[in-house]
């Protein structure tokens, strides 16, 4: 099992995977080291894993190919299904079209 460190006492040298991504890295198919848990009231704790800073890897680097099809898929959610057209935000699930289209009556 893992150790567990209650919040901000974790040692140095761990990090959770927003932590790592920060400093350029990746996790880099280490296991967790830790866990960090975070007490609330009346409910179960927040869990965060760690890994160790000194075994992550470099984040892989963007290429052309991985560029394009992120760019289509933040068009795909700018897009709205009613008007086919893109927004410049992206839709929201509980609306399901533009705020436009929501908020003009259909007759």
């Amino acid at each position: 099992m893992a150790d567990v460190y209650r919040w901000r006492l974790a040692p140095d040298g761990l990090a959770t995977r927003r932590q790592l991504r920060a400093l350029g890295l990746r996790p880099g198919g280490q296991d967790v080291v830790a866990e960090l848990h975070r007490p609330r009231r009346r409910r179960a704790p927040l869990v965060a894993y760690l890994y160790r800073v000194d075994r992550a890897k470099p984040v892989r680097p963007m290429t052309p190919a991985r560029a394009a099809a992120l760019e289509a898929a933040m068009r795909a959610r700018r897009t709205c299904p009613n008007c086919r057209t893109d927004v410049g935000y992206c839709i929201p699930r509980s609306l399901g079209m533009c705020v436009t289209c929501h908020d003009t009556p259909t007759c």
